[in-house]
């Protein structure tokens, strides 16, 4: 009798025996690197689409038939080319699927990608919605891109998105999730909150001479992602500094603030940031909302992260206030326990966070 496969986000290991299988295809081959704890990082190809609108191939349709009619020109990536901010790109990636029928996927923009407002969704073949890979896909996967704030100089192989694949559902529900956070503790720096997910709010408390966030500036010049720890950060963002415990977002300004909250993710368990909660005000929170099993968890070398918050407000300014919930992390179980776990042999550039901006700005 076959043993039925487990559900849940497939860990490294198994990301790995599905590469070896054909399942996962990449041209140049894909390089051990870009396999994390629960994700696949994804790589640009050589040539980027500028498109006249951001689009879905729709039911039946393949990206490079949607492309013809909606590319506006070219340009070959080998070089480096400046994708410019309010502009929309398509690129195809490096990688290329073959899924079996019990394996669905989800992607998400890297944390550093977000954290640069690169709006960047993948999308596919037949694709009715934006970073969702259906069961049994088989075809290529291409990177839409809107710099919103910072134009950006990009080459091949660049990694601004990540793929994990699932097998059927493993959320847990909310009796699920406090029976986890009664075993471990998930939570440090206030209250679990618990209700279709984890609740977390942001953290606006005075300090004396410290600061609270940054806000994005208008008219910054060229980010090169290539180039870590290279940038001032006072030439692309405003410090933000109070002692009322309160912000006032701007409408189309980007945020950087953090939460409240310390978590961790325990090394059987993945966790996805919901990006926008419309009850809670108009705005979103967390375009890079992933998170790998060992985020923060002492095994890994953490002993809770704060969650960084990529916000941005809609339509009309909103106050936001010191300890106010503006999101919530929905926790899925793992297939298997991955090898390697996020910060412990891994270069994770965020583990033991606060409020940090992208690994590309000099640290303050």
């Amino acid at each position: 009798m076959t043993t039925p496969a487990a559900t849940g986000v497939l860990p490294d290991h198994a990301l790995r025996a599905l590469i070896d299988a054909g399942a996962i295809r990449a041209t140049p081959a894909i390089d051990d690197a870009q396999v994390q704890p629960a994700s696949l990082d994804l790589r640009l190809g050589e040539v980027a689409y500028r498109v006249r609108a951001s689009f879905l191939a729709g039911a039946g349709r393949r990206v490079a038939d949607r492309l013809d009619a909606f590319e506006m020109h070219r340009m070959d990536l080998r070089a480096g080319a400046v994708l410019e901010k309010g502009c929309v790109y398509v690129v195809p990636l490096a990688e290329s699927l073959a899924l079996p029928g019990d394996l669905h996927g989800v992607t998400n923009a890297k944390s550093s990608t977000g954290r640069l407002d690169l709006l960047t969704r993948v999308i596919t073949d037949s694709g009715t919605e934006f970073d969702r890979v259906p069961a049994g896909y088989d075809g290529p996967l291409y990177a839409e891109i809107c710099p919103r704030s910072f134009s950006v100089l990009v080459r091949p192989g660049m990694r601004l998105n990540q793929l994990r694949l699932r097998r059927g559902q493993a959320v847990l529900d909310d009796a699920a999730l406090r029976a986890l956070h009664d075993a471990v503790g998930l939570v440090g720096g206030g209250p679990a909150r618990i209700d279709g997910g984890l609740g977390f709010s942001v953290d606006l408390s005075p300090r004396a001479g410290g600061v609270l966030g940054y806000r994005a500036k208008p008219h910054a010049g060229v980010i090169d992602l290539d180039r870590i720890g290279a940038y001032d950060p006072a030439a692309f963002w405003d410090r933000l500094s109070g002692e009322d415990g309160q912000l006032i977002l701007d409408p189309g300004a980007l945020y950087i603030l953090v939460s409240r909250e310390a978590v961790h993710i325990p090394p059987d368990h993945a966790a996805e940031m919901a990006p926008y909660l419309a009850m809670v005000g108009e705005f979103r929170v967390h375009y890079a909302g992933f998170f790998d099993p060992g985020f923060g968890h002492a095994a890994a070398g953490g002993q809770g992260a704060r969650g960084v918050l990529e916000v941005r407000c809609h339509e009309a300014p909103f106050v936001l206030e010191h300890g106010q919930v503006v999101g919530r992390l929905v926790y899925e179980r793992m297939a298997a326990r991955p090898e390697r776990l996020y910060g412990a042999g891994l270069q994770s550039n965020y583990q033991g966070q606060g409020l940090k901006l992208s690994k590309h700005f000099r640290a303050r």
